[in-house]
């Protein structure tokens, strides 16, 4: 049993990368669209805009890759030729 749940890569052309992945039938997703600091849960200390420009610029940049116990080598195989596929990779 794996206490993984979450494969995170990162890509300068993350929303292409993540387009070209599920045309090819690879379910790969975006798990945190908000930096931290911006969260709306933190309510009155919320951080504001520019505040960590490193954190802001990774969350438009990172998306999840398939990752689950069952993946099969096959299915991890297809994941990464459809990564190798994506253009200027």
């Amino acid at each position: 049993i794996s206490n993984y749940h979450l494969f995170v890569v990162r890509h300068p052309k993350r929303d292409a990368l993540l387009k070209h992945l599920n045309e090819r039938g690879v379910m790969a997703d975006i798990h945190y669209p908000v930096a931290g600091h911006l969260q709306p849960a933190l309510g009155a200390r919320r951080g504001r805009a520019g505040q960590f420009p490193v954190s802001e610029k990774a969350v438009g940049e990172v998306l999840s890759l398939p990752l689950f116990p069952e993946l099969s080598s096959a299915q991890i195989a297809r994941v990464a030729a459809a990564l190798r596929s994506f253009p200027g990779t």
